[in-house]
């Protein structure tokens, strides 16, 4: 049995269509000609010069924006928030995305704003829908004068929805986001349900540049079940995706294994407008849910404006010689993180130690 699957960059590309193409080569153009302001800016000079340069660059994003949502109305599986949502809320993305992409913005604050993020995806996918019922919480308070009290709350109704759920982690900057997307469903679950995890070691060659990027499958160490993947609703939580690239691999080597899913849902903070594109082509039954699309990628495959690497923000960087194993990173996140996430964890022991522990 092979212990790694590659995929290459032009396996990808053969899924998009003459259209998708086009829309993303006039993207680049655009994107071109704001970053010909990005230089005039950076270089200083009179503050008139900087005005009428900032003012095309708002113009640039603008016309994107534009562009990007008029994809999003052809692809309805890209489900971009800013454009799926009530205009009231659009000013929360844009502060949280704000905060994200910061490099002011250090590692704690990192993880409360990607926290953030994720509550508001899980919501644009899952509540707020007319046809939703409702469930009731009642809840034990700490008032006990004069009697005990108790209150009560109600919820949607999104039990069908989400208690066939796997989550599945793409390692090693989506573990974290992953912990958020299980907490959330476990909060909204009538009966607490805590998703099972499906966990796999992926990377992408980054000796190589976006038009011949591979993308390695680590079989050796990946931890998962094929029988438990097999008609369930697979959820895939990454706070970003470039490419697609590393989506695309896990998804078809699961299919390639039998693996018949009954849903494929794919979070992310912020996406590119290629990879979101890629991913809704190259998988069947598949949507993308994006707090933030970005324009463009640059030739190492990395998004622009993009916020840097979100795995090293949120988990800190590994050395090439030694890299933690998921134990180890998880008890780096510390007791904090771990306290609050103590039932997903729990499930994560339980497959990667192949024991209830």
């Amino acid at each position: 049995m092979e212990s790694k699957i590659i995929l290459k960059a032009e396996d990808l590309d053969g899924y998009l269509t003459e259209q998708d193409q086009k829309y993303l080569a006039d993207m680049d153009k655009l994107y071109e000609e704001a970053m010909t302001s990005f230089k005039l800016i950076s270089s200083g000079g009179f503050s008139s010069t900087r005005a009428a340069e900032e003012k095309k660059i708002i113009d640039a994003y603008n016309e994107m924006g534009h562009l990007m949502q008029t994809i999003c109305q052809e692809v309805p599986a890209l489900q971009v928030y800013s454009f799926c949502t009530e205009q009231e809320s659009h000013a929360e993305a844009s502060r949280v995305i704000a905060k994200l992409r910061d490099v002011r913005t250090d590692h704690q604050e990192f993880v409360y704003y990607s926290q953030r993020a994720y509550e508001m995806l899980f919501k644009q996918a899952y509540t707020g829908h007319p046809s939703d019922k409702k469930n009731y919480l009642i809840v034990k308070t700490p008032v006990t004068v004069p009697v005990q009290n108790y209150s009560v709350h109600k919820i949607p109704d999104i039990d069908h929805k989400i208690e066939n759920s796997v989550m599945c982690v793409m390692l090693r900057g989506a573990l974290l986001p992953s912990m958020i997307m299980s907490k959330e469903i476990e909060e909204y679950s009538s009966h607490g349900y805590v998703t099972p995890f499906a966990l796999f070691k992926i990377k992408r060659n980054d000796h190589r540049h976006e038009n011949d990027m591979e993308y390695i499958l680590d079989l050796k160490n990946s931890f998962f079940n094929l029988d438990d993947l097999n008609g369930k609703d697979l959820i895939f939580a990454d706070p970003m995706n470039a490419t697609g690239g590393s989506l695309v691999t896990v998804v078809k080597y699961l299919l390639d294994q039998g693996v018949k899913p009954k849903s494929i849902k794919f979070f992310n903070v912020i996406a590119a407008l290629k990879g979101g594109l890629r991913v809704v082509r190259a998988l069947e039954n598949c949507t993308v849910y994006t707090l933030w699309m970005d324009p463009v990628l640059n030739s190492s495959a990395y998004i622009m404006p993009g916020l840097g690497d979100a795995g090293d923000r949120l988990n800190g960087k590994d050395t090439e010689e030694t890299p933690r194993n998921i134990i180890q990173l998880i008890a780096d996140y510390g007791s904090n993180i771990t306290g609050l996430y103590r039932s997903q964890l729990r499930k994560i022991e339980q497959t990667v130690l192949g024991r209830y522990v």
